[in-house]
């Protein structure tokens, strides 16, 4: 029972008075969100954010499975910029999304080393890159221990030299 200065209420009647979802009910919202189906553009979106906070709740083999009938939905749609955001979370899960180019080197990489040795092949230090990417500095020095044998490079001053853009 909690209790709100006005006397005792249970959890349930507590959190349909507040003006903010109460935690923990978020899962039920999505999924009422995607049980009443809609237009095919809403419904996959629902089923990317729905994926997007799986994933960040470490659920990543459902957030797969939401963030490939998202990425479906927006290749089968034409919109590109959504199905490319939704491609960006499914590879950041660990699984492969369907149709991605290979990348050459880069695709040894995962999508968080990527983009974390590209900030510091420009020079930023693992403190700026943790702050830029709402990250630990030892987050960071970790990824780029994973990335540097996938890159066959020993430092931070030899990422310089590689070519980090994808191909067109």
């Amino acid at each position: 029972m909690l209790r709100d200065g006005a006397g005792q209420h249970d959890r349930g009647e507590w959190c349909h008075h507040q003006p903010h979802p109460c935690p923990g009910d978020e899962r039920a919202d999505y999924l009422a969100a995607l049980r009443t189906g809609g237009r095919s553009f809403e419904h996959a979106r629902t089923s990317l954010l729905y994926g997007e906070w799986l994933r960040r709740s470490r659920r990543r083999a459902a957030a797969a499975g939401q963030l490939r009938l998202a990425l479906e939905t927006f290749e089968r749609l034409g919109a590109k910029p959504w199905a490319d955001r939704a491609r960006g979370e499914l590879e950041a899960t660990g699984a492969k999304a369907p149709g991605t180019p290979a990348r050459g080197i880069l695709a040894e990489l995962t999508p968080q080393e990527l983009q974390i040795v590209r900030l510091a092949a420009q020079d930023l230090s693992n403190k700026d890159i943790a702050a830029q990417l709402f990250l630990s500095p030892r987050t960071v020095g970790y990824h780029l221990y994973k990335a540097y044998p996938k890159l066959g490079v020993a430092s931070r001053g030899e990422l310089a030299t590689l070519d980090l853009t994808d191909p067109a």
